[in-house]
């Protein structure tokens, strides 16, 4: 943990902390700006799941609000003109998420993070553990993890967990406890010792 923490904090001394407050306050604004923008936010992490973040921004950004009025036939075609690797399967789903929109409002208002998380997960295809607290993260919430394959190699060259052949709910957990101590330490939430090591990890700053 003690190579974690430094990393964390040489890079939190750095100009980088300013770009890192800077999409934080960019999170929490997101919620307040009502649940379309909020399923927009969802849709982006439905695009990412087995893609790249950098491609689901620039898709997010293309598509708007077409993520809330198209039918599913359009959006493929959108998607696929865009450059996604699952215009047709990533339509589907979002498509199909529209129906959870209000209930996604109303259950931000009434659930804890974790209870919202499970509920994501269950009612919402295409979002497992690690899109769900994508999501959760990128609405402005700061207490769950979001676990790729850039933060497993993080922590196991740190020496902090064995590599999972799977990521597997129960296994997903084990290591979001983990971070979860390292966020301890540092004084920060986890979704902020996210972004610091994706950019120690990666050398970028994204969402």
């Amino acid at each position: 943990m003690r190579n974690v923490l430094k990393c964390v904090r040489d890079v939190k001394s750095s100009d980088i902390r300013a770009e890192v407050e800077r999409r934080i306050r960019e999170f929490r604004a997101v919620r307040r700006k009502g649940r379309d923008a909020v399923f927009k936010e969802l849709c982006f992490c439905i695009l990412t799941a087995n893609y790249n973040a950098e491609g689901g921004i620039r898709i997010q950004k293309a598509v708007g609000d077409g993520f809330l009025t198209l039918s599913e036939k359009p959006l493929a075609a959108r998607l696929k003109k865009l450059g996604h690797r699952f215009p047709n399967t990533r339509a589907k789903y979002i498509v199909e998420a529209r129906k959870h929109k209000d209930a996604l409002h109303r259950n931000m208002h009434s659930m804890d993070e974790h209870a919202l998380r499970d509920w994501i997960v269950a009612n919402v295809k295409g979002l497992g553990y690690k899109e769900a607290s994508h999501f959760m993260r990128n609405v402005g919430y700061g207490n769950v993890a979001i676990i790729d394959f850039h933060i497993i190699d993080f922590l196991e060259k740190q020496g902090m967990i064995e590599r999972p052949k799977t990521l597997t709910p129960r296994k997903y957990l084990e290591v979001e406890s983990a971070l979860r101590k390292v966020a301890s330490r540092s004084g920060m939430d986890m979704g902020e010792l996210d972004l610091y090591m994706w950019y120690c990890e990666t050398g970028k700053v994204l969402k």
